[in-house]
């Protein structure tokens, strides 16, 4: 699948703080914007995600990385939930302060627009981990959903070889990589073509059983980031489906979720877990032959990417619209390096 890529300069970035002075009797000067700029010109810019999760911790020390690294300084905000509501303070609180450029994942994108374009207006806006293509930010920063999720749909076809009935457990599809991650693994059990770009893309609808000629995906199941939710429903969808063959956790803590689910109700080993992220939990089942593998992406170079390119665009430097960082399958084959190298990333 090809994406166009675009250059862009954002109109607001400025070579330096400029101190507004006005003279008098005295002869000093004073700053009258509301901030005390003094002689401080390093660059001051924000990693918003979505919530708090293991995930984003990960994402975190490459943003710390990078400020060691690249000489900026960087605020992490994560929201308390998945609030679109908080998510929304949290950034005005930021532009409030004089943050100089954000890197968001929006949670609502197509209902965002206008808001994310209210703040593009005032810094440069970068996305990261999930986009926002019809806002005007400057860069997304993350992998091509779709294709990951039709990697999964592989993980899913490689356990379940003669076919099956699949649930799907997501945080919510109002997200922009939700909805290509999930469509990515129907369309890829479904056997269907890879469209030649996403606005092509169609969307099966939910909470209706989509068939094809081996693979039956019973519902997509959403929790809106709340974990406990997650593994209820995961529960309740054991209960309810005994034709269910595989479990498929599409957000990071819903792999967990429904291992917790099918470990109570016996059921680990025989309903087979296929998962999204890099959670302990997952990577253990991996180890143990209970999850049967995971597609990972590279949270630690979205928090560092982020910061490099916030820099090179307030640098007035040249930046591409779409960083691409490839999602990987981790199976039993390659979790033991994988998660060694995870583990080295997280202790910096």
């Amino acid at each position: 699948m090809k994406r166009e890529t675009k250059i862009h300069t954002h109109p607001f970035i400025i070579a330096s703080l400029l101190l507004v002075a006005s003279l008098w009797v005295g002869g000093c000067s004073e700053s009258h914007d509301g901030h005390d700029h003094g002689s401080d010109s390093t660059l001051n810019v924000a990693f918003v995600t979505n919530q708090i999760a293991d995930f984003w911790n990960i994402a975190k020390a490459g943003c710390r990385d990078a400020e060691k690294e690249l000489g900026v300084k960087v605020e992490v905000k994560m929201p308390p939930e998945a609030s679109v509501v908080k998510q929304k303070q949290i950034v005005e609180d930021l532009i409030s302060s004089g943050i100089q450029g954000i890197a968001i994942s929006p949670l609502d994108a197509d209902n965002q627009i206008a808001w994310l374009d209210s703040i593009a207006a005032k810094v440069p806006l970068i996305t990261h981990d999930s986009d926002a293509p019809n806002a005007k930010r400057l860069c997304y920063i993350g992998m091509d959903n779709y294709k990951a999720g039709r990697m999964c749909g592989e993980l899913i076809k490689t356990a379940l070889p003669d076919g099956g009935a699949v649930m799907l457990f997501i945080g919510r599809l109002e997200q922009d990589n939700s909805k290509h991650r999930r469509q990515g693994v129907i369309d890829e059990l479904l056997g269907r073509p890879v469209p030649d770009s996403h606005k092509n893309i169609s969307y099966d609808p939910v909470d209706e059983v989509i068939k094809g000629d081996k693979y039956e995906i019973l519902d997509t199941l959403t929790d809106q980031g709340k974990t406990e939710v997650a593994k209820q429903k995961a529960a309740d969808a054991i209960n309810a489906f005994p034709q269910m063959k595989a479990m498929v956790g599409l957000f990071e803590y819903n792999p967990p979720a429904c291992y917790q689910a099918l470990k109570q109700a016996g059921k680990l080993g025989q309903i087979q877990l296929i998962g999204f992220d890099e959670n302990d939990v997952t990577l253990q089942g991996i180890k143990d032959g209970t999850v049967a593998g995971t597609i990972v992406q590279n949270p630690y170079e979205y928090g560092y990417q982020s910061v490099k390119i916030l820099k090179d665009i307030l640098e007035k430097k040249e930046v591409k619209d779409f960083i691409d960082i490839p999602p990987r399958k981790v199976t039993k084959e390659n979790v033991d390096e994988y998660w060694a190298d995870l583990k080295a990333k997280k202790a910096g």
